[in-house]
């Protein structure tokens, strides 16, 4: 297994990628001590795109960093179904300037920047923009995007457009080649196991919704660079990966307001109003939306995709930057050259048949973690009291 190319991604950093084994492939390694809470990396995505339920259904997202673009109040009320609702001390929240927006003046696709916009012409949107046809059903990307959602339902886990984006990097890359090389490092799932991701993503007719959707992505995105791609085995590699190794990503206004608001310091009677209202703000907006609350998407990065899973993780995802920008913190205390490993699926868990069952039929692996090993050697816990339809990594937002 050739890792050089990981060395341009982490040369400032003090982290590595190592090969493990056959089995376990390559993993992400400290150069250094970390302590319990040090920031370990900072990454943004390849790829990434917003789900396109989310987008159909109003939550307003930057086009290329899916930062949350919608006002963290109005976003509470559309959330909840109170539009008089008042957010508490929203003056100490320092939001994202709109004045910063800007829109495709061909398409109106949105941008929380004109940096952004720059970014997604240079890399993919040259290539994707539907110019004044935006609107058009008809149009062949909107096509593909209808297909998509015809055959994905919400809770969404990825989107056709990560795909999409990827043809369209390819094309405008002015080094393909290296470009396809990078893409190829994200870990490939065997035939057997590509069936089962593809049923996950489709339902039970998925073979047939596989070849409906490829001969959209031909028709939608014709291209002589990765004609491997288009193949009926090549498409069905291409869905697994980004299946398989593509990261929830999940921003919202609200929530950045949320920590502006934990931050503070409360005399005791107003920390109890405070907290009451939040508590109940949550209560109505899960109520109304349920789960539902943030601005939601998927993206390939290239380092964290090199963490492999622990049931007893040393290391945690988080979005801190209401966007894509991923941050990888230590939540114990690491030595020099240890394995940082995350949680796929919830670590609290107690049942460790149940995180198995979670991780054969997410990720299509066997934990054999140090805590799996020691616990199946005890009576198993009840999981009768534990969250057991979480589908996929927990992330902070």
């Amino acid at each position: 297994m050739d890792l050089s190319l990981y060395n341009h991604f982490t040369k400032d950093l003090s982290i590595e990628v190592k090969y493990i084994s056959n089995g376990k492939g390559k993993g992400l390694f400290a150069k250094k001590c970390f302590n319990q809470g040090d920031q370990i990396l900072k990454e943004d995505p390849l790829v990434s795109a917003q789900f396109l339920w989310n987008e159909f259904y109003k939550y307003q997202a930057c086009e290329y960093c899916l930062r949350s673009l919608e006002d963290a109040e109005c976003m509470a009320q559309r959330l909840s179904a109170n539009p008089n609702l008042k957010l508490l001390y929203k003056e100490n929240y320092k939001a994202y300037p709109k004045e910063n927006y800007v829109r495709c003046p061909q398409c109106e696709a949105i941008y929380c920047c004109k940096s952004c916009m720059e970014k997604a012409y240079k890399e993919y949107h040259l290539s994707l923009c539907c110019g004044s046809s935006n609107c058009r059903p008809d149009h062949s990307l909107n096509r593909l995007r209808e297909t998509w959602r015809n055959i994905h339902y919400p809770p969404e886990t990825s989107s056709i457009m990560l795909i999409a984006k990827m043809i369209a990097m390819i094309e405008q890359a002015d080094d393909p080649t290296y470009l396809l090389k990078v893409f190829s490092q994200f870990s490939g799932v065997t035939s057997n196991n590509e069936a089962q991701v593809a049923h996950k993503l489709f339902g039970k007719q998925f073979e047939e919704q596989i070849e409906i959707l490829r001969l959209e992505v031909i028709n939608t995105l014709p291209s002589s660079r990765i004609s491997e791609w288009y193949t009926p085995s090549g498409f069905r590699s291409l869905l697994a990966m980004i299946g398989s190794n593509g990261q929830g990503i999940a921003s919202s206004s609200f929530s950045q307001y949320a920590r502006t608001i934990d931050a503070m310091t409360f005399e005791k009677e107003e920390e109890e109003y405070v907290n009451s209202f939040l508590d109940q703000l949550y209560s109505d907006m899960n109520e109304e939306s349920g789960d539902f609350l943030d601005c939601e998407g998927s993206g390939l990065y290239v380092l964290q995709s090199c963490c492999n899973h622990d049931c007893d993780p040393n290391v945690e995802i988080n979005f801190l930057d209401n966007n894509a920008t991923l941050t990888l913190k230590a939540i114990k205390n690491i030595s020099e050259g240890q394995e940082l490993c995350i949680s796929y699926i919830d670590s609290d868990i107690k049942s460790w048949k149940r995180r198995q069952a979670v991780l054969m039929e997410n990720y299509l692996f066997e934990c054999t973690c140090n805590r799996c090993v020691v616990e199946s050697q005890q009576p198993d816990l009840p999981s009768s009291s534990e969250s057991e339809d979480d589908d996929s990594m927990d992330v902070d937002d």
